[in-house]
């Protein structure tokens, strides 16, 4: 199988130690390209550097996680802006609204949020999005945007029935994790998954989170990695019916149209 993982997080420090070998890992695995998700503006600067080490494997976002929304300024847009020049960058993001834990306040998350879908909107590279209870606020800023929106991605699904079809109903793509491994959080995921159009669906670790639940090892520390994705599209396989083959071609095709890689 051939795969693309959309999502992971090499930048995080359970990866300062091997990286190379992680990344050797995915590609002997048959994940052959990555995009490593920014999450602040340091953040997105490491990924774009490490991205920049490994041309045609690597790729980066560039973007703030609502969750550092508090540490933005008047400077933090021109800086995405100039690291969305680099080749290898593809994408705005991770942005979006977590009214679940809260880390930033409310009124500032959705200022950057707003800020860096204008952004994705200028320069009309792919939107990369985070979003946790916030769902109604969520959308209603997306509204805002509507008419020019460039390709968004609603990163990590997990939600619920109604707010899938929400994001179908918005034209949006939808990225599937480890979660729909797991028998007790994930269950859900099982049946509404099926809703997604084909060429609207991709796959990711969100590593070094998520473990998938369905490995027959699971490692001692604990930590995902890309190397493991292919148990994501077994799981997803099963829920809809496919040979991981096939969900692993079409995740893949739709990732390269989604990212132009």
């Amino acid at each position: 199988m051939k795969l693309i993982d959309i999502g992971i997080n090499v930048t995080n420090r359970r990866f300062s130690k091997d990286l190379p070998q992680v990344i050797n890992r995915a590609t002997q695995a048959g994940v052959e390209q990555m995009v490593i998700t920014g999450t602040s503006i340091h953040g997105s600067k490491r990924a774009a550097e490490i991205a920049g080490k490994y041309p045609g494997i690597l790729y980066s976002t560039a973007g703030v996680h609502p969750h550092y929304a508090q540490d933005c300024n008047n400077e933090t847009i021109a800086t995405l802006e100039k690291l969305a020049q680099k080749e290898h960058v593809v994408a705005i993001g991770e942005c979006g609204l977590d009214y679940n834990r809260d880390f930033s306040p409310r009124p500032l998350q959705n200022k950057w949020f707003a800020a860096q879908i204008e952004l994705a909107c200028k320069l009309q590279l792919p939107l990369f999005l985070h979003e946790r209870e916030a769902h109604d606020e969520f959308i209603n800023i997306l509204r805002d945007y509507q008419q020019n929106l460039p390709k968004t991605v609603v990163h990590c699904f997990t939600g619920t029935e109604k707010e899938l079809e929400h994001y179908i109903e918005m034209g949006y793509y939808i990225g599937i994790t480890g979660w729909i491994s797991d028998v007790r959080r994930g269950k859900h995921l099982w049946k509404i998954v099926k809703k997604i159009p084909e060429n609207r669906l991709m796959v990711e670790t969100d590593s070094p989170f998520l473990l998938p639940h369905n490995m027959p090892s699971r490692p001692k520390n604990r930590r995902n990695e890309p190397s493991f994705l292919p148990y994501v599209v077994k799981s997803l396989a099963r829920s809809l019916q496919k040979s991981p083959e096939e969900v692993a071609e079409l995740t893949t095709n739709t990732a390269k149209e989604f990212f132009a890689i």
